[in-house]
Formats: C-alpha cells, sequence, structure tokens
C-alpha cells in the first residue's frame, strides 16, 4: 500500500506559543514545553552546513577496500556490510573480573558490538538511498538483531545511528552501530517498567495507546500506510522528534513480517527526505531502535519502535541540553510539538538534491 504522506491534520487545539507541561508516558516524567521562548535572544554559537561527500573516500575506514586502524581490509561490498567494531566498549575478551567495596561495584563489560554500512557509496545516506535500498539496511538490522541475542549472556539488543558530525559520529560514511550487552540500557528498562505496568492496568500495551491516540489526534502524523506510522509525539522532548512504529505492536524489528518491512521501508522514506528537505542540507539526528530484551523470556508489553532525535532548532543553531536537562534531569522544548509536525507535513517527498 502506497504511504500517505500529506495527511490533512485536524483543526489544532493548542496554542502555537504552548506553555505547559506534558507527560511522557514511555519515560514516567514530564515535558517542559515552553514554545513562548522560541523568539528569545539568542547569542550562543552556532553550526556549519555539512560538507558535500565523495563518492568514495581513500581516507575512510569504512569504504570498500580499505584498511580500517587495525589493519583490517574491508571487502569490496555491493550492498551492505557489517562487521565486528574495532573498539567496541564491551565485548567477549573484556577482563573477567569483578570487584566490590563497599557501595561500589564493578563488573565485566562483556557485550557484542558491531558496525554496520548502509552502502558502498561514501556519499549516500538513508535519506538519498532507495526505498529497496532501504530495505536492505532493515534486513540487515533483522539479521544483526538475531545474530547478537542468540549469545546467552546478551540480553539487549540497542541498535543506534550517529548521522552528523554535530551528534558525535567518527565518520561520514553511512553507517550504524548495534551493542549487544549483558545489560539493558536503562531508557528501555524504564520503558519496560512502564509498559508492563500498563499492561496489567489495560491490557494493551502501552505504545500501542500512544498510537492510538496520535490517530485520534491527527494533527502530529507525518506519514502512513497499511503497517506503519510517523509522527511527531505530544511528549517531544526535541525540536523536530519523530517516531516511526508499526501499527500493530511487534517486540522488535526481527518480528516484522516482509509487508510491515516493506512499508517501514518506504515511511522511513518519507521521513528521511522530508527531514533532509526541511533545512535543504544531510539533516542530523541520533536514531534509535527501541526493542524487547533478548533474555528469553516473552515480552508482550513492549512494542518495537524507532525514535529519530534531531540536535537542531534551527539550520545554525542546536538544541543544547543544559541545567534543567543535564543537572534537573528533565527537558524543556521551547517549541510546540504540532507547530514542528506542520513543518514537516509541508516537506516534498521528493530530495531536494533530485529537483530540477
Amino acid at each position: 500500500m502506497p504511504v500517505v504522506s500529506s495527511l490533512r491534520p485536524r483543526p489544532p487545539y493548542y496554542d502555537p506559543k504552548q506553555w505547559e507541561l506534558r507527560w511522557h508516558p514511555l519515560r514516567g516524567e514530564w515535558v517542559v514545553i515552553a514554545a513562548h521562548r522560541d523568539t528569545r535572544p539568542w547569542k550562543g554559537g552556532s553550526v556549519s552546513r555539512p560538507q558535500k561527500e565523495p563518492e568514495y573516500d581513500p581516507t575512510c575506514y569504512l569504504c570498500p577496500g580499505n584498511t580500517r586502524t587495525t589493519g583490517g581490509v574491508n571487502p569490496r561490498y555491493r550492498t551492505t556490510f557489517a562487521f565486528d567494531n574495532d573498539f567496541p566498549p564491551a565485548g567477549t575478551s573484556s577482563p573477567p573480573q569483578t570487584s566490590s567495596h563497599g557501595l561500589y561495584r564493578a563488573a565485566q563489560a562483556y557485550g557484542r558490538c558491531r558496525v554496520m554500512c548502509f552502502h558502498p557509496r561514501h556519499d549516500l545516506t538513508l535519506a538519498t538511498m532507495d526505498v529497496q535500498e532501504i530495505r536492505r539496511v532493515l534486513s540487515m538490522w533483522q539479521r544483526e538483531y538475531r545474530l547478537l541475542g542468540e549469545d546467552p549472556r546478551v540480553k539487549h539488543v540497542l541498535i543506534f545511528e550517529n548521522k552528523g558530525e554535530i551528534t558525535g559520529t567518527s565518520n561520514r560514511h553511512p553507517h550504524c552501530q548495534a551493542y549487544g550487552t549483558t545489560f539493558i540500557f536503562s531508557t528501555i528498562q524504564r520503558e519496560i517498567q512502564l509498559a508492563k505496568h500498563f499492561l496489567r492496568r489495560t491490557g494493551k500495551p502501552l505504545y500501542r495507546a500512544v498510537i492510538e491516540q496520535e490517530l485520534q489526534d491527527g494533527c502530529r502524523i507525518i506519514a502512513r500506510s497499511r503497517n506503519i506510522i510517523a509522527f511527531v509525539p505530544y511528549f517531544a522532548r526535541y525540536p523536530y522528534e519523530v517516531h516511526v512504529a508499526p501499527l500493530e505492536s511487534r517486540p522488535s524489528i526481527a518480528d516484522l513480517a516482509g509487508s510491515e518491512v516493506d512499508d517501514l521501508a518506504s515511511v522511513l522514506k518519507v521521513v528521511l527526505v522530508r527531514y533532509d528537505n526541511l533545512f535543504t542540507m544531510p539533516f542530523p539526528y541520533v536514531q534509535v531502535l527501541h526493542q524487547a530484551p533478548t533474555d528469553g523470556t516473552h515480552h508482550p508489553e513492549f512494542h518495537f519502535h524507532i525514535e529519530f532525535f534531531p540536535p537542531l532548532r534551527n539550520p545554525v543553531t542546536l538544541k543544547y541540553l543544559a541545567g534543567p536537562e543535564i543537572g534537573g534531569g528533565n527537558m524543556l522544548s521551547d517549541v510546540a510539538p504540532e507547530e514542528k509536525a506542520k513543518e514537516l507535513q509541508v516537506q516534498s517527498d521528493i530530495h531536494y538534491s533530485r529537483r530540477v
């Protein structure tokens, strides 16, 4: 089924200069929406636009045929390519010692960490790949989730992409990473706890209820197909935060049916093209796959979804994390999610680089 990408939002029920607290049901915390601050004087730092990349970079550690820093040589791959991280934060060869003294304790940093290249071309991103190329990336994510999850010591697989230098990526080649760890990352753990409580209380997965509320409100939906939906959540913590999810509850990307994966590729293409078109440049973000643990137990409470966290407020200004976020632990947003959804809704589905 084709993606419906120009949905007509319902009449707004919000003030575009909203000033209120919104409850984040997946994190169990308040988000401060202070959109009246969006036009406050700004004398802080700014960011520069990304430079144009070549199709092949002989100095890139991830391009086909190139030598990595550890001496390994990449094959001349023609599609996706995955390998063990050369500098893993957790590994099978980490020192096995554990210790404790008083309140403090340490444990082995055991894990499996992988790097996944999306495409042999250095200058492509998910936004500029075609739908079939994105589909191959999703198949790679499914394989890697299963591969890492087969290790009996791995309790969770976190797949994420840092796009753009301002997100901290160490290489501009289109790629992401997967961390299979003996622990569950705290954001996912908190989401599981809240989802279990919600399921016991209502008999429904928590994220399914989020989707139903977004469908009812209608004004923040960016794209939708038969199986997949993309929207700016009511409780968005970042200016252009977007969630992409299957309409039916699946614990992980590996549990999606073939038609769902096809639709996911199509909807992701719409979202990512609109991101780039927003400021006519490669749009930076952190993309995180929220998936159920691989701990051998059933997780009916969990609903797989992807969350995008773009760090930009506008083409040259970062969303800085300051006192409330770093010190207080709650996000303060200077924009109304509904306004940012409208900005994305009006963007073209044709990438700006391909317009005549």
